[in-house]
C-alpha cells in the first residue's frame, strides 16, 4: 500500500511540475513590460527641423524644384497620385510636413530604417528609395514645387503643416 501511495505521489508531483504549477514566483517587470513601438515624429528624421514656407510661394525655387524632379525623381514619382516605382507626388504636402519631406530627402537611409511613415511607404512600394545627395537647398526647392504641384493637382497645399 505504501508503494501505491508512494507512487501516486511521485505521478502527482511530475505533473505539478511539468505543469509550471511548482513555481509560484511572480515574473519580473522586464518581462512583463509591453515594449511600445516608438512614436512617429511628423517631422521625420534629420537635421531638418523647421521650415519657413513662403506665401505666394517662391517662384524660382519652383522653377530650380521642377528642374531637380525631371532630371532625378521622375523616373520613379509621377505628379500625379500614380504609384509607379515611389508614390505619386499629388497631395504629398497635405499627407507630410514640410519637414518630413526633406528629411526624406535629404536623410533617405535613416528614414527608411526608423521612421514609421517610411517604412511604410518601404512596404507599400518595395523598393528603397535611393540618395538623390541633394543639398539641404535643393530639398528646399523641390518642396516648393510639391507645394505648387499640390496647388495645381489637389486643390490645396500646406495641409499637413499643423498635424
Amino acid at each position: 500500500m505504501n508503494k501505491v501511495i508512494l507512487s501516486i505521489t511521485l505521478i502527482s508531483m511530475g505533473l505539478i511540475i511539468s505543469c509550471g504549477g511548482g513555481d509560484t514566483t511572480a515574473p519580473n517587470a522586464a518581462e512583463t513590460a509591453v515594449t511600445e513601438a516608438p512614436k512617429a515624429d511628423p517631422k521625420g528624421i534629420g537635421a531638418i527641423t523647421s521650415v519657413t514656407l513662403t506665401d505666394p510661394m517662391e517662384q524660382s525655387m519652383i522653377a530650380s524644384g521642377k528642374a531637380i524632379y525631371e532630371m532625378k525623381c521622375s523616373a520613379c514619382h509621377k505628379l500625379d497620385g500614380m504609384r509607379v516605382v515611389g508614390p505619386g507626388f499629388s497631395g504629398i504636402t497635405n499627407r507630410r510636413r514640410p519637414e518630413w519631406v526633406m528629411n526624406m530627402i535629404t536623410n533617405t537611409e535613416v528614414m527608411l530604417e526608423k521612421d514609421p511613415a517610411a517604412q511604410a511607404l518601404l512596404e507599400e512600394c518595395l523598393m528603397r528609395m535611393p540618395n538623390q545627395n541633394l543639398s539641404t537647398g535643393d530639398a528646399r526647392d523641390v518642396l516648393e514645387f510639391m507645394r505648387k504641384n499640390d496647388e495645381d493637382t489637389a486643390g490645396k497645399k500646406d495641409g499637413a503643416v499643423n498635424s
